[in-house]
């Protein structure tokens, strides 16, 4: 890999610059933002990387030990013309979607837009030679879309980050490297994305690899604290120096640092740890859940653990009465194409959201749930039940103290029987009124 050493001017500067570690406080405008993303609720994740040409994930190059100079075969015959940006942008709207988060970078180290301090980048390093983020900035732009950036802190290919954590280890890089070099070329590169595109936030990743051994990664052993200084503070800091509204989230699974604007939980509902590397308490921060269609983030050409509609909108609904924005993934193909399973999937969703999109967007955390069949969301006087699982027609809600208006079916407002009882409010919802995926009652307050 040749790599362009614009960024070796900010390498001394960072290093002999100290920066002073006050307490993030975040501008109006950042406040701003936070406010419309939380009432955003829903967005499309987007894992696309040369990693898709082996259909076997985002993670190939670390799965198969493929040594780096190996994997920089792989640009070269990247050639994706059946890719639309305008397509998935419009896809994302239909589905009820307000924002994108695209793979600038994962964690193989190529750029998929027009890297300034590398050349290892989609335009320089591959035939097809275009700056695929600006093409989505465009047509984000056009159809009313924001559009965020997930950068990998992580880095399998590039030489000098080191020490290394448990992965990237068979990349065939040299048992040495200079990690503050490391650091001054990451930040060069968020700096020209904070910079030069159109983005409203950073998504990060890659903060989590510092255990030399997998099974110690997620636990508070000693590297946890005080192994690589990542300065984070440096980094969040320029960001929110350029533009101190662009939002910061950090997929590390701990709780939220200094300098971030939001919480992310992978693949699980906020605070939960069906995953194992989850169980991060819960910050007032705004939070966002994220999930893939089937079991995998980048295309996975093996991978037939598909999700329904259902399950699909189920999750939705527990995640938005969780008090989170719902980041749904696609991982395209190597030609550019969505799954047609997903693309049918995403329409479905945008039909539901078209008739509950009211029950979604603008909507808070709502004071009524029922483990493992029901969650709620509330604006103003109206709170939205959601039964996501539904075996009996009449349901005893806690915790409601409010006085009650009316209760009704959300969809064609049919009136629901309810009356107070000492355990709480007695709602009855008729067989027939059920829907198969999720029933949503309106209880309107007084």
């Amino acid at each position: 890999m040749k790599t362009i050493s614009l960024y070796i001017c900010l390498l001394g500067l960072l290093c002999s610059t100290a920066v002073a570690q006050e307490k993030y406080t975040p501008s109006q405008e950042n406040l701003d933002a936070r406010m419309w993303f939380e009432d955003a609720r829903f967005g499309m994740f987007i894992h696309w990387g040369v990693y898709s040409i082996l259909g076997d994930g985002e993670w190939v190059m670390n799965n198969q030990d493929i040594a780096a100079d190996r994997y920089q075969l792989l640009p070269t015959f990247f050639n994706p013309t059946a890719f639309d940006a305008e397509a998935i942008v419009k896809l994302a709207k239909e589905a009820g979607m307000k924002y994108i988060t695209f793979t600038s970078k994962h964690h193989d180290g190529l750029a998929m837009y027009d890297s300034k301090v590398s050349d290892y980048t989609v335009v320089k390093s591959t035939p097809y030679q275009k700056d695929v983020l600006r093409m989505l900035e465009r047509a984000c732009k056009k159809h009313g879309i924001k559009l965020f950036v997930y950068y990998s802190q992580l880095d399998w290919n590039h030489p000098d980050f080191y020490p290394r954590g448990w992965t990237g280890r068979k990349t065939g890089r040299p048992e040495s490297g200079d990690w503050d070099a490391y650091l001054a070329y990451q930040d060069a590169q968020i700096r020209e994305l904070a910079e030069n595109y159109d983005i409203s936030g950073f998504w990060f990743d890659g903060w989590w690899d510092q255990a030399p051994d997998k099974e110690d990664w997620h636990r508070e052993v000693d590297y946890r604290i005080s192994g690589n200084d990542w300065h984070l503070e440096r980094t969040y800091n320029m960001i929110h120096d350029i533009n101190s509204a662009l939002l910061i989230g950090n997929n590390h699974h701990e709780m939220p640092f200094d300098g971030e604007d939001f919480q992310m939980f992978e693949k699980d509902l906020p605070g939960k740890n069906t995953t194992g590397f989850g169980g991060a308490g819960i910050s007032q921060l705004p939070l966002e859940s994220c999930q893939t269609m089937n079991s995998s983030w980048g295309f996975n050409l093996q991978d037939t653990k598909e999700k329904s509609e259902k399950e699909l909108i189920q999750f939705m609904v527990q995640t938005f009465g969780n008090g989170a924005n719902l980041l749904l993934n696609v991982g395209p193909m190597p030609n550019g194409k969505i799954q047609t399973q997903h693309v049918n999937n995403l329409k479905a969703i945008g039909r539901w959201m078209d008739i509950y999109g009211q029950t979604i967007y603008g909507t808070k955390k709502g004071p009524l749930s029922i483990e493992g069949s029901m969650t709620s969301t509330q604006k103003d006087k109206h709170v939205y039940l959601h039964f996501y699982k539904l075996d009996q027609e009449q349901i005893t809600l806690k915790g409601l103290d409010a006085k009650i208006k009316e209760v009704r079916l959300f969809k064609d407002k049919t009136k629901i029987k309810h009356k107070k009882s000492n355990q709480g409010v007695v709602i009855e919802i008729p067989k027939e009124n059920q829907d198969a995926i999720v029933t949503v009652v309106e209880v309107v307050l007084k």
